[in-house]
């Protein structure tokens, strides 16, 4: 016998299409990092706050980030240098800045590829390798060029809430 999957609560009026908003939700189940995208623009520096990052290829080693559309600088990252900075858990403020609820001005760090921010948890510098449409977001994946990290506690996104992530012991790169 095969099990039904877990059609989620019922919910009145409900076609085949779900909601937005409980689209949204199930989604916001799955917990994520919280990165900054920044990147010089034609006249300013941009930082975009995303939890969709991921890894996707070793060699060459290629990074992916999504962007909304209705994002500000969208269009500015089109084919343009750009660095992930992976957030440490002490750094929600920072988050915060760049999802438009201004704080204090970041410290930036300057490098010949793109601008990255100060003491962040990991950082990537990328080279633009492809764009995709991605329906109201577009993916870019980046050429990672250069790239470090340093020990902490990691920011993360669940449920609609910042959270904190512990730092393990023994992480994955200590058993390769």
């Amino acid at each position: 016998m095969i099990a039904k999957p877990d059609a989620g609560p019922e919910i009145p009026g409900r076609t085949s299409v779900p909601r937005a908003h409980h689209f949204r939700g199930s989604l916001g189940r799955f917990a994520t990092g919280v990165a900054i995208v920044t990147f010089d623009g034609v006249t300013k520096r941009h930082g975009i706050t995303v939890n969709s990052f991921t890894s996707v290829s070793m060699e060459p080693p290629l990074v992916l980030v999504s962007i909304a559309r209705a994002t500000k600088a969208h269009d500015e990252l089109a084919g343009r240098p750009f660095t992930v900075n992976i957030l440490g858990a002490e750094q929600r403020q920072l988050a915060m800045h760049f999802a438009g609820r201004p704080g204090p001005e970041p410290l930036w760090v300057e490098s010949a590829t793109a601008p990255r921010l100060s003491n962040v948890l990991a950082w990537f510098e990328c080279q633009p390798w492809a764009a995709y449409d991605g329906g109201d977001h577009t993916l870019y994946l980046g050429e990672v060029v250069d790239f470090n990290y340093r020990n902490g506690d990691a920011l993360a996104f669940a449920n609609s809430a910042f959270t904190t992530i512990p730092e393990s012991q023994l992480g994955m790169e200590d058993l390769l």
